[in-house]
């Protein structure tokens, strides 16, 4: 199959890469021509594990290609796929679909034959009718069909979750096009990957139910975690007792300073503001947004509690996005506590694996340093902020002597308390006594 993927972020680029390696021919487009070169010279614009090598293989086999100017490849498709961002518009928190109904003229103008037109941007229910309307008024003699194809990437394994999916979610209203979408997934046949085909409206909606429901779970763990300080309990130990009854699972029941990302929070805030004007509030999913900003405002309150007054004050934090294995800064954690902290009078060193490029875009006022070792040499505390692998096994005697107090604030739960107090660190951690 012919495949034109629409955007080149995370969305885009890990789809038409999978896409390329089960064998269709894709055409990545993207207006930005300086992406568009950073592509076709092997750079990433974004980090994901084996992303690379996968876009250099099929570009050297000739499935995977890079342009600016979409026309030919958007005439010859027997897809379009539109991956373009749909971020919170500013004011009222409703998904921002401008990009995608640009693309969607676009698109009018040029397709030629049959033509499958895929939402794989998230968006809310109804997108899909209005990409038809803008097509049809603009080309009524078009002969194409409107797909809803939802992503459930998680980034950091999402070359995995494409390849190897707990299902694969089409809402489609034409036979024609149903056909088209099953050849187009047909290589995860062999893996016997349920294709759930529903309607459009429906396929829109799981999307949103699915990321809400996560989000979710993640703020109940975290409130879990809150009530397990108030009353001795160990909310890691609570999270396993739960986890491992089959209807709850385990999954999303680790506690922290709050979830970030691409997706959830503004999700669960488009959600909301769609249900809203349909008349049918989600009042666990509002009350979802509200705790889990409140909490990530409130974790730089732990650093001051471990330390005391933060004037004059050196905190090194370490690890920045919003959770390991990925560049992405959107709705991190950090973001609050950084400013938080340096508000109170304190300075930050900090240190990511892979986020540091991003960060010095997002935080100002804060001191990046080349290494863990490197952010933890003269500060008054060491906070965990994200749980990426080379934190897990930091030399802690090393630590302890670059710190000028052995004080450790662990928000993602990394170490063990008594060995942390019998190396004699101040430890504090989530949940946890």
């Amino acid at each position: 199959m012919r495949i034109a993927m629409i955007g080149t972020g995370y969305v885009g680029l890990v789809s038409g890469a999978c896409f390329a390696d089960f064998g269709h021919t894709v055409v990545c487009v993207d207006k930005d021509a300086g992406k568009i070169e950073r592509l076709n010279r092997g750079e990433m614009p974004i980090y994901e594990p084996g992303l690379d090598d996968l876009v250099a293989a099929n570009v050297r086999d000739g499935r995977l290609s890079f342009a600016v100017d979409g026309a030919e490849a958007i005439r010859s498709a027997d897809a379009v796929f539109i991956a373009v961002g749909t971020p919170s518009r500013r004011g009222d928190g409703h998904a921002d679909l401008s990009f995608v109904y640009a693309v969607a003229q676009e698109v009018a103008d040029l397709m030629d034959g049959f033509t499958v037109v895929v939402t794989k941007s998230t968006v809310p229910v109804g997108t899909g009718d209005e990409i038809e309307r803008i097509i049809r008024e603009r080309r009524p003699d078009a002969d194409f069909a409107v797909v809803s194809n939802p992503e459930f990437l998680r980034e950091g394994a999402a070359i995995g979750d494409f390849k190897r999916p707990d299902r694969v979610v089409v809402g489609v209203e034409n036979d024609r096009a149903r056909g088209v979408m099953g050849e187009i997934y047909r290589p995860l046949n062999l893996n016997e990957t349920p294709i759930l085909f529903t309607g459009r409206r429906t396929s829109e909606l799981i999307k949103y139910a699915a990321n809400a429901f996560l989000a979710l779970k993640i703020t109940f763990i975290n409130e879990m975690a809150d009530l397990c300080e108030k009353v001795g309990a160990d909310v890691q130990q609570v999270a396993k007792g739960i986890g491992l009854d089959n209807r709850i699972g385990s999954k999303f029941l680790h506690a922290g300073p709050g979830y970030g990302g691409s997706c959830f929070p503004k999700d669960t805030l488009a959600l909301v503001r769609t249900a809203t004007d349909a008349g049918s509030p989600v009042r666990l999913v509002e009350t979802t947004v509200a705790v889990n900003d409140a909490r990530k405002k409130a974790m730089a309150g732990r650093v001051e509690t471990a330390l005391g007054d933060l004037k004059d004050k050196t905190v090194a934090l370490l690890g920045l996005t919003f959770k390991p294995n990925t560049d992405d800064m959107r709705d991190a954690p950090s973001l609050d506590v950084a400013p938080a902290l340096i508000a109170a009078g304190a300075t930050v060193q900090a240190f990511d694996p892979e986020g540091m490029h991003e960060a010095s875009k997002v935080l100002e006022g804060v001191q990046f340093k080349d290494g863990p070792y490197e952010a933890v040499q003269g500060a008054d505390a060491v906070v965990i902020l994200t749980e990426w692998d080379q934190f897990r096994a930091l030399d802690l005697d090393r630590v302890k002597l670059l710190l000028r107090q052995p004080v450790m604030v662990d928000l993602r739960n990394v170490y063990k308390p008594d060995d942390m107090r019998a190396r004699g660190f101040r430890y504090s951690s989530i949940g946890r006594a």
